[in-house]
């Protein structure tokens, strides 16, 4: 305790000790055993009175055992159902938890997992997860324990259907894991399609590919056929042979696309007669097909990087074509033949270009940079107008969250180089554009266009006030080390720029096709009278089985300016579905397919060798489920499994402790009563 207060409370005590004196004692010269009753009374109490305004802390020590903690980490995956494993686990799982010896030494929690992780009470291990990601649930439960000291029981067939590879996983120094295995380790013969790798989109008129791996397990040669169908009809059709060294293929094929619309096929290996599993032979797969042809016309005046930027990034896309042509050509060229027109900084040239767009409602994309003619750009439209000087300007670009016209993602637009154009105060005359990036001049956010669209009679516009948009796709590849996301991100704004299709107020983003079990998300934008996106809206979906006429009703729920509906998972089949803004009555269909594959059905034994692979990681040994008595012993005998006592000081405030309230409230109480019989009041 402080000196201090040690000094403030002796002189309580004093202060206490005069006032009784003065009160008590002072001219009193035959005092009885009443007055020193009362005046230790009165001490007491302006004592303690004094002793609480002063409220001096008083240190407190507390001590606590704090035990290891034993996670029990429970694959509840449909794959221990299938192989008829789920008693066997449970009983394992009780005896661990109930077990007298286990409980008095750790803290036992237990955790079961699917694809995500969750704490079990007291309720019945289920296993009814369709998904299974073991290295989630190893990572989050290291988390749980944070530094404490635990042992770690990881309960499952070691078959993992997403995530990491868990087999690479290893604990920090305070944890170790055990790996106990659930299921047959035996392999059995059994021929499977591991994987099928198939774009969900393919283009009119063109070959899309599709790769299929199989794989054997066994221990005899054997020969199959591998069979693509659709319908009834066989498109694709090879031989294949496996021994016990040569047990696995690739099979590479392309599949024509002739139809607009969604196509199923299956994929089908033909199972062998003593095959048990032949879930895992067949494998269906869904591939919608798009007429996305586009073709877009660059015009310049000049010669600039920018140009070949843009022909490169248009390209990316197969079903997309861009010319690069001089103005000075201008006259022998169709506009009917392109979608798009890319006028790259403009001048008087252009003139024609202008009237032509203008006459033939084509949507078109300004380009502005250093060698505008800006007092061209002035006069020919009315959107927008520039007062500049011959000087430069650098201007960075600033992402707008709330762009609704289309979607699109950051890209990491404020760690881009700035782009440049002459120097001059913009008068924005039309209050319709929609902004995707604003400008960012001298370090000062504008609330100024670098990149705008805007959409009048169903002819669309957009705006780039801005030249060396090349370093961008560059940047894009030093940071992310491909020009993937800046070339999705150009080409969506050309397929938003060169579509032709009247805007709708709302709109739907679904898959054509869904693999069973997996999430089903459907998004929506609704829009009012002026196209702007509405977050008030009350959108009711509507989705029925379209043979079994089951129905599945719910609001969407708004969020990044979309609404947003999603089911964990659907059964397989055709379903159709409705969107309907309940206030305005405006409500749009689409339709979607279902693919029956239940992904943990495609095993037929335990992983062992990735579980033993885990646990030489981790310099431990492999459990089974009849090995309950010797991993018991192993987590007892442990020396590293140990209780560590705690001391915990905290400072406790004085006026915390009641008990002086209840002795004041005695010691007053007490010396009004003696007061009264005394016959002092």
């Amino acid at each position: 305790m402080p000196v201090n207060t040690i000094f403030l409370i002796a002189l309580a005590a004093l202060v206490a000790l005069g006032f009784v004196y003065f009160k008590y004692f002072m001219g009193n010269n035959n005092p009885g055993r009443n007055t020193y009753f009362l005046a230790g009374l009165r001490f007491i109490s302006i004592f303690i009175l004094l002793l609480l305004l002063i409220n001096p802390g008083i240190r407190q020590t507390t001590f606590e055992v704090e035990k290891p903690t034993l996670f029990l980490a429970v694959d509840q995956s449909r794959s221990i159902e299938y192989a008829e494993n789920e008693e066997s686990v449970r009983a394992y799982v009780k005896s661990l938890e109930s077990n007298p010896e286990l409980q008095e030494r750790f803290n036992i929690q237990t955790f079961g997992f699917g694809k995500e992780i969750n704490r079990l009470g007291d309720e019945e291990v289920e296993f009814n997860k369709t998904q299974t990601n073991i290295s989630n649930a190893l990572k989050n439960i290291e988390r749980i324990r944070g530094d404490n000291q635990s042992a770690l029981v990881l309960i499952t067939d070691g078959n993992q259907t997403v995530g990491e590879d868990f087999v690479y996983f290893n604990t920090k120094e305070n944890t170790t894991v055990f790996p106990v295995v659930v299921g047959d380790t035996a392999a059995q013969i059994d021929l499977a399609i591991s994987n099928l790798n198939v774009n969900k989109y393919a283009f009119l008129n063109n070959n899309f590919p599709v790769e299929i791996i199989l794989n054997y397990s066994g221990n005899e040669s054997i020969e199959s056929n591998f069979e693509l169908k659709s319908g009834g009809s066989i498109l694709f059709s090879k031989t294949v042979n496996f021994s016990p060294d040569d047990n696995s293929e690739i099979i590479s094929t392309t599949l024509p696309a002739n139809r607009l619309g969604t196509s199923l096929y299956e994929a089908v290996i033909n199972p062998i007669a003593s095959e048990k599993n032949i879930v895992n032979n067949t494998r269906k797969f869904g591939v919608e097909v798009i007429d996305e042809r586009t073709s877009v016309l660059i015009l310049s005046s000049v010669s600039h990087p920018d140009l070949g930027m843009f022909k490169k990034s248009i390209e990316q896309n197969e079903q997309r074509e861009a010319s690069i042509e001089i103005i000075d050509n201008y006259n022998n060229l169709e506009n009917d033949d392109f979608q798009l027109v890319i006028l790259y900084q403009p001048n008087n040239k252009f003139n024609k270009v202008f009237e032509d767009l203008q006459n033939s409602n084509a949507n078109y994309l300004i380009v502005t940079g250093t060698q505008t003619d800006w007092n061209f750009l002035n006069r020919i439209q009315q959107n927008f107008s520039k007062e500049f000087i011959n000087q430069t300007q650098e201007i960075f670009p600033v992402y707008n969250n709330n762009f609704s016209q289309f979607q699109f993602e950051d890209i990491g637009f404020d760690q881009f180089p700035p782009l440049e154009d002459v120097f001059g105060s913009m008068d924005i005359q039309n209050p319709a554009l929609s902004i995707l990036l604003f400008q960012q001049v001298e370090g000062i956010e504008t609330n100024l266009p670098l990149l705008a669209t805007l959409e009048t009679n169903s002819v669309k516009q957009g705006f780039l006030f801005g030249e060396n948009l090349w370093k961008w796709r560059s940047q894009s590849y030093i940071d992310k080390g491909s020009f993937e996301d800046f070339d999705n991100f150009t080409g969506k704004l050309i397929q938003y720029l060169a579509g032709t299709a009247k805007r709708d107020r709302l709109t739907v983003d679904s898959e054509a096709v869904y693999l069973e079990n997996e999430a089903i998300l459907i998004t929506s934008q609704f829009f009012d009278q002026n196209y702007v996106f509405n977050p008030d809206a009350q959108l009711e979906i509507e989705i029925e089985n379209t043979e079994t006429e089951n129905k599945i009703q719910s609001s969407m729920l708004p969020g990044n300016n979309r609404y947003r509906f999603e089911i964990g998972s659907l059964e397989a089949g055709d379903y159709s579905f409705e969107i309907q803004e309940q206030s305005t009555g405006i409500s749009r269909e689409g339709s979607f397919t279902v693919l029956e594959y239940n992904v943990e059905q495609q095993f037929t034994s335990a992983n062992i060798s990735k579980l033993q692979t885990l646990a030489g990681n981790n310099d431990q040994s492999l459990f089974f489920l009849d090995d309950q008595q010797e991993l018991t012993q192993q987590l007892l005998n442990e020396s590293t499994f140990f209780s560590v006592q705690k001391s915990r000081e905290k400072t406790v405030p004085l006026i915390d402790w009641k008990i002086l309230l209840v002795l004041l409230v005695l010691s007053l109480g007490i010396e009004w009563f003696l007061r009264k019989y005394f016959g002092l009041i």
